[in-house]
């Protein structure tokens, strides 16, 4: 899945949530030494296939969530929430966790 392509999923995320995909890891270092699936590290950074309606205020008021479908995020390492639809791996992580929007 390119960055600006968006995908069709059947998740759709409610509330103040973000349905993203992790970007792929690298397999090989830089001196040509293949890691293990077991030495991977998960990745910090995903790309956004699907945005929640944003966050309700007590006065009921809906104030957006600030990043749209295709933006590369950065967020807490161990915030999301995994989930596998069609044999594809997703995560939901909340707003409040999303660090920063990566531009390239």
């Amino acid at each position: 899945m390119s960055q600006k392509t968006a995908q069709k999923i059947s998740l759709k995320p409610v509330g103040n949530r973000v349905v993203a995909k992790r970007t792929e890891d690298q397999t090989t270092t830089k001196g040509g030494i293949i890691l293990p699936d077991t030495a991977k590290q998960k990745q910090e950074t995903a790309i956004v296939v699907a945005v929640g309606s944003g966050i309700t205020t007590k006065d009921g008021n809906i104030i957006p969530i600030p990043v749209s479908v295709g933006d590369t995020i950065l967020m807490d390492k161990y915030a999301a929430q995994e989930v596998t639809v069609d044999d594809e791996e997703f995560i939901i992580v909340k707003a409040d966790d999303i660090i920063a929007i990566v531009e390239n």
